[in-house]
């Protein structure tokens, strides 16, 4: 099969607040060390919206190669060979997507197949020899499984089986992806209860932050075009808006309260745009890049986490709360776990699951922004978090299971469940 390679230019700029100094990564031991090639197996777009995949892997591109294999782009016909397109991103981040035949859409394991064949010649054109993979989702396990890696690491942001439209086969191939595993992180605690029942070896690495983009919306500045004509108070929220977004409670505070302006930023997928609530005062203002939301954020009175409760939410650790709190907003979240844990349970985010008490959330928010002492203990929790910190963390752990299976290593022909036995397994404290 023919493969080619295309490089673009960086379509958007938005990582440049999150870049640390490119030296040597040291160890927390103060050691200097190296890692080998990354290839990221993701189910998002990497120009899709920014969040835990773009932070941590335009970190890792700062200290090597990293590969991210997005999922395949089928053409309407059948008069491409499968082939390759790269596009270079931030930091050096090479986002890798494999172009399909129409033939191939319908063919689940044709396409797994030529997918793994112009992998397999990508990895040979471009000196690919010892390489770490790092999966988002266990799907990739079809193209993916022949290969060799030095270092699995599986990164579980979300819980993707419950989410609409899953793959039916998402739990099995999970399961054998816990059997290749060495680490399993995961995006909050409450997915690490349920993942860490699964692999010896799991982490939690719950939602982070980058103070300095998001603190960037506590100075006042112009508010953009699309958001200046909207009165205030202002209640916003940020994020895709998908089966996760409570519309019904979106809905009931609008009606109920048309003296607030609820501003909702975040593209629309999943689910029917005519079933969301229309009226005055719900303004839809569509996706934005992420250089641009701390100036959105500073036009906001109150932030919010609008989640329902549903299966698609039982695990979530929205990115958004620390960030909301880093631009300096009062927040009101319905009672997600790993939003009452620790947010709620250090009364620096209000806590609602009714439309009645949520609206009682708004009112005692609008009156935050004058509180020293809720700010006080904001930042200094916010002090505690980021995701230069949660990047080290990670590569300390990735690093010691590399020096495991070195030749010389002690534990190096200890069966993989065993060396886990040995090694911490509790999770990183949330306080």
């Amino acid at each position: 099969m023919p493969l080619s390679s295309q490089a673009e230019a960086p379509a958007r700029a938005f990582a440049d607040a999150a870049q640390t100094s490119a030296q040597p990564a040291k160890a927390s031991n103060n050691q200097s060390y190296t890692l080998p090639d990354l290839v990221c197996f993701a189910h998002l777009h990497w120009d899709f919206v920014w969040q835990r995949p773009q932070h941590l892997l335009s970190r890792f591109a700062q200290h090597g190669r990293v590969f991210y294999v997005e999922e395949p782009f089928y053409h309407a016909d059948d008069l491409i060979e499968p082939h390759i397109e790269v596009k270079e991103r931030q930091n050096g981040v090479k986002v890798v997507v494999a172009h399909l035949p129409n033939r191939l859409r319908g063919d689940e394991a044709g396409s797994d197949q030529a997918q793994y064949e112009i992998l397999s010649q990508y990895f040979d054109q471009n000196a690919i020899t010892k390489y770490a993979f790092w999966y988002y989702t266990p799907m990739a396990l079809a193209k993916s499984r022949q290969f060799k890696p030095v270092l699995t690491v599986y990164d579980c942001m979300d819980e993707l089986a419950n989410f609409k439209f899953a793959h039916p086969e998402l739990r099995s191939r999970e399961q054998e992806l816990f059997q290749k595993a060495d680490l399993v992180f995961t995006g909050g605690h409450t997915l690490y209860e349920a993942k860490s029942k699964q692999h010896a070896d799991a982490h939690s690495f719950p939602s982070s932050i980058d103070k300095a983009h998001f603190g960037q919306a506590r100075v006042k500045q112009a508010d953009p075009a699309d958001q200046a004509r909207i009165p205030h108070p202002r209640v916003g929220f940020f994020g895709v808006v998908d089966e996760r977004l409570d519309i019904e409670l979106l809905r009931e505070l609008a009606a109920t309260h048309s003296e607030w302006q609820f501003v909702i930023i975040g593209p629309v997928v999943k689910i029917d745009p005519a079933h969301l609530p229309n009226s005055k005062n719900i303004h839809y203002l569509g996706g934005k890049d992420y250089q641009e939301l701390p100036a959105y954020l500073a036009g906001w009175d109150v932030a919010t986490l609008l989640f329902a409760d549903n299966e698609s939410t039982k695990f979530i650790s929205p990115t958004k709360t620390p960030e909301y709190l880093a631009a300096g907003r009062p927040v009101v979240s319905t009672p997600i776990r790993d939003v009452v844990r620790p947010y709620g349970d250090l009364n620096l985010v209000h806590i609602a699951d009714n439309a009645q008490d949520f609206a009682a959330g708004i009112e005692k928010a609008l009156k935050q922004n004058d509180d020293a002492d809720w700010r006080r203990r904001t930042d200094d929790y916010l002090a505690t978090i980021s995701w230069d910190q949660t990047w080290q963390q990670m590569v300390d752990l990735m690093q010691q299971r590399l020096n495991a299976k070195t030749p010389d290593a002690a534990a190096a022909t200890t069966p993989h469940a065993d060396v886990a036995e040995a090694l911490p397994t509790k999770a990183p404290s949330l306080n």
